[in-house]
């Protein structure tokens, strides 16, 4: 690329930059004052060459013109933010023919310094698993607000209002962290809910996952007894006064109507009790008490870098009336609630119980919730009809039970922390599309804050296995770059002091409460890789090095950790997880996978490695990259000298031999072959666990064994993807056999020493084959060479069974989209590749193929921005099912 840019003044009027964003959630308010980053989409007839930014706001700059094709993740230039700055930020992008015109303006607003707020931790006296609390007070507007920002957060979860009205769209705010060491401050614009005069601002304070009831262990108080809330509003009015609002302890507290609010268990209001406009103005709460100041540590208090948890969707629900109560189905399986209109007289009670999946009689279905009740009760203070909603508190669920008074009608409410769908996908097979419907919601409905394992019984926390396995499907699925890297950030603060990464994050397992103490949950094998693999697989889908940057000394103390547990040699026999729930493993003990435990613990420690030298090449030091390569080399080497031959011998094994580069490259053809076989005299059936899964179709198709990566995609019957499918799942199953053919249940009993069972029918790691999906069947992948989709790989693999597919990725220079289908022997494809992109075919070619491009043969070189028809004559076709003999 040249560095002659041209002169300042020349105007390329075909060039225009779409649209300027940073790396945080569009309207986030509040962002840290350190660390912005810019990326761009824009248009042009020619490549860009370089680009210059300006900023106005305290200071205002602009910077030298850069010469550079970089639009994604670029670092801000300029000085640092300052507290509470509103920054405008303009970019234009420079062509061979000239200068674009300036975009428009991204504004972005800092948070003020947390340790300068006047507001100060206030709370109640109320007992854990207690009211809610209520908290309130009143200012005097002497002009119509201008400018006001609410900023706040909460030991516990809460929520704030003004005048009556919710001052946020956000639930369960502010969310959950490593508490003990973060805590995030949010910034949201409430000028709109002020008025001259009175006004009056109000705080529902509940138990959450501060101090409520966590794991199954019914363990409360993780990280503290007391709640507390820390809020402060700044407000400019028109006559040019400035009114601020902090908590402190001349505001008032008491109790209402929610008698209780559990994560697990759900809510009791009694509206008989709830003080009407406790939280607008001109209430007399001469009787509350006075809050009080709560010593809490505040310098953990940190600004956010991601939103909330949202309403991601509303609709109605059928009335089925049954003996004795209504029967609700909300037609999927959602994160979230039901708002119900009840019509009844004052006293009456109302409870809804939820449940994911119903009995084979018709019932609901409640033994897999294990301790959590997760059912919400209400009584009634007036004759005629009420809306009932709950606060602080969300179930996983499909199907609920309404016992008392008379239903008039119910609204299905799910929330996610996924709130912004990246992706889409439609095929051939609608059993397949059904399977993405499925993955997408399994993410929306365990992105609740942070990535859980399941929402709905007594557990709910944020195992870093399923996240590793998932990361690359969630970030092509969802918008969830920031998401990650605040999770991130709370895997590094529980990283221990020797560097292990914990199992759960943020971590409140304690091993010798697990298993009789059987367990260890540090620093265990393809849990605790999600220090490296989760960054890595950011990375790889959005393009911005921020992650590797933010990240690389976890990285590095993770991998330091193994070095010391393996001394010169490899990690000591001690517990995995291993291959979880492989479906050959002993229902009871999903830990004991056929593929040994200490072959993944090692496989898996080459493979962190690896990363580990990746991001220092990129972002670290030259010589620690050397240093980790190998580290990399000797560990697969002696992983492949002590078990690779009986580990081979399974599914995950191989996959594991092949992906992670743990055999010799003389023996890849051997093992694949081996793979593929056991795929074929197995009929596609899948024999993998949560470790391997994600890995088994990748080894698969790289070493050209297509026939038999779609025998194991399609096949119907369990243990495979769409039999899920075929029973009428609207997520992914914890286990394979959640649900037998007949439609009986699983007992998901646990051979751990204590009555806890382990079955979901909301666990998203399984859905991890939607990553390949997209880059084999929609044939749409971005490349580490060039990450964040720079380098579009159109990868189709075009099979009797899918004829055609269709996928497109809202990438960060634009949408990114491949629409094929074949043609007889012929795949034709439509391709868009947005502007700052290139595209490179991998298509399933014979001897006897073309290619054409626009019309023209193709050369082999990466195709540029803009749409392209391609034609591929006489391509492979997989056929499956001529793997398979005919059965009688």
């Amino acid at each position: 690329m040249s560095t002659q840019l041209p002169a300042p003044t020349t105007a390329d009027p075909g060039a225009h930059v779409i649209a300027l964003r940073s790396q945080y959630p569009d309207g986030l308010l509040g962002v840290p004052r350190t660390g912005l980053r810019l990326s761009w989409r824009a248009d042009a007839a020619s490549a860009q060459l370089g680009y210059q930014v300006r900023w106005d706001g305290v200071r205002s700059g602009e910077a030298e013109p850069v010469a550079s094709d970089a639009a994604i993740g670029v670092v801000a230039p300029g000085p640092d933010l300052e507290p509470g700055e509103e920054r405008r930020y303009a970019v234009r992008i420079a062509t061979a023919a000239g200068w674009s015109d300036w975009s428009d303006d991204l504004v972005v607003e800092a948070s003020v310094d947390p340790a300068s707020l006047e507001a100060r931790p206030i709370g109640g006296s109320q007992p854990t698993e207690g009211p809610v609390m209520l908290l309130r007070t009143a200012v005097a507007l002497p002009a119509a607000p201008v400018r006001a920002r609410l900023r706040a957060t909460f030991w516990g979860i809460g929520e704030l209002r003004i005048n009556g009205r919710r001052a946020t769209e956000e639930h369960l705010t502010p969310g959950w962290t490593a508490y003990q060491d973060r805590v995030v401050l949010g910034t949201w614009d409430v000028t709109d809910l002020l008025h001259p005069g009175e006004n009056a601002l109000g705080v529902l304070l509940g138990d959450g996952w501060y101090r409520g009831r966590l794991g199954w262990d019914d363990g409360t108080e993780q990280y503290g007894t007391e709640l507390a809330a820390l809020a402060q509003l700044d407000i400019e009015c028109a006559d040019g006064s400035n009114v601020r609002v902090a908590t402190s302890p001349e505001w008032t507290t008491s109790v209402g109507g929610i008698r209780s609010a559990s994560l697990y268990d759900g809510v009791e209001i009694d509206l008989r009790d709830e003080p009407t406009g406790w939280d607008a103005p001109g209430f007399d709460d001469s009787g509350w008490a006075a809050a009080r100041a709560v010593a809490i540590d505040t310098a953990v208090v940190e600004p956010r870098i991601t939103t909330g948890v949202r309403t991601i969707g509303e609709w109605d629900v059928a009335l089925q009336p049954r003996d004795g109560h209504v029967f609700l189905d909300a037609g999927q399986n959602i994160a979230g609630w039901l708002r119900l209109v009840v019509r009844g007289r004052a006293g009456d009670r109302i409870e809804v119980r939820h449940a994911e999946v119903l009995e084979p009689d018709g019932s609901i279905h409640t033994k897999s919730l294990r301790t959590a009740r997760a059912a919400d009760g209400y009584v009634l203070d007036h004759d005629g009809e009420t809306t009932l909603e709950p606060t602080f508190t969300f179930h996983g669920f499909q199907y609920a039970e309404v016992t008392g008074g008379e239903v008039v009608s119910a609204t299905a409410v799910a929330v996610s922390s996924a709130d912004r769908l990246r992706s889409s996908f439609e095929s051939a097979d609608p059993r397949l599309d059904r399977l993405h419907s499925n993955v997408a919601w399994s993410q929306r409905d365990n992105f609740v804050s942070l990535p859980t394992d399941c929402p709905q019984r007594d557990e709910r926390l944020g195992w870093t296995g399923d996240a590793q396995a998932f990361a690359p499907t969630a970030s092509t699925l969802f918008d969830v770059e920031a998401f990650w890297m605040s999770w991130l950030r709370d895997l590094e603060l529980d990283q221990d002091a020797d560097g292990a990464v914990a199992a759960v994050v943020p971590n409140i397992l304690q091993d010798d409460a697990i298993a009789g103490g059987n367990w260890i949950t540090m620093g265990r094998a393809g849990w605790a890789d999600a220090a490296t693999i989760v960054p890595w697989a950011v990375y790889e889908s959005y393009g911005s090095d921020e992650v590797l940057v933010r990240q690389l000394v976890s990285m590095r103390r993770w991998v330091a950790s193994l070095e010391r547990r393996a001394g010169d040699g490899l990690l000591p026999t001690e517990f995995q997880f291993g291959d979880w729930l492989d479906p050959d493993a002993p229902g009871d003990e999903p830990w004991k996978a056929k593929v040994s435990s200490d072959y993944v613990a090692n496989a898996f420690f080459a493979h962190s490695a690896h990363l580990l030298a990746e991001a220092e090449r990129l972002v670290g030091e030259p010589a620690r990259a050397e240093a980790a390569d190998r580290l990399a080399r000797r560990v697969a080497r002696d992983t492949w000298e002590r078990w690779g031959e009986e580990a081979v011998e399974t599914q995950t094994g191989a996959a594991v031999a092949l992906e992670f580069e743990i055999a010799p490259d003389t023996e890849r053809e051997r093992i694949a072959e081996g793979l593929a076989r056991n795929v074929r005299s197995e009929r596609g059936r899948i024999a993998t666990g949560f470790l391997g899964t994600p890995l088994v179709l990748f080894a698969l198709v790289r070493s050209g064994h297509v026939d038999e990566a779609f025998l194991m995609l399609l096949r119907l019957e369990p243990p495979s993807w769409l039999y899920q499918v075929e029973m009428g799942a609207t997520t992914v199953w914890e286990r394979w056999d959640a649900l037998a053919p007949d439609g009986s249940i699983h007992s998901g009993e646990m051979a751990t020493g204590d009555s806890s069972g382990m079955l979901s029918f909301n666990h998203y790691a399984y859905g991890a084959v939607v990553d390949w999906i997209y880059r084999y069947v929609g044939g749409l992948a971005p490349t580490v060479e060039r990450p964040g989709y720079r380098r579009i790989v159109v990868a189709p693999r075009p099979s009797r069974a899918i004829p055609w597919a269709r996928a497109a990725v809202e990438t960060r220079l634009g949408a990114a989209s491949v629409d094929w289908h074949l043609a007889g022997a012929d795949l034709e494809l439509e391709l868009v590749v947005p502007f700052g992109a290139d595209a490179v075919l991998d298509l399933p070619l014979t001897d006897g193929s073309t290619v054409e491009v626009d019309g023209v043969p193709h050369a082999g070189a990466p195709l540029g921005p803009g749409s392209h028809r391609i034609v591929a004559t006489a391509v492979r076709v997989a056929d499956p099912a001529a793997l398979v003999a005919p059965t009688r």
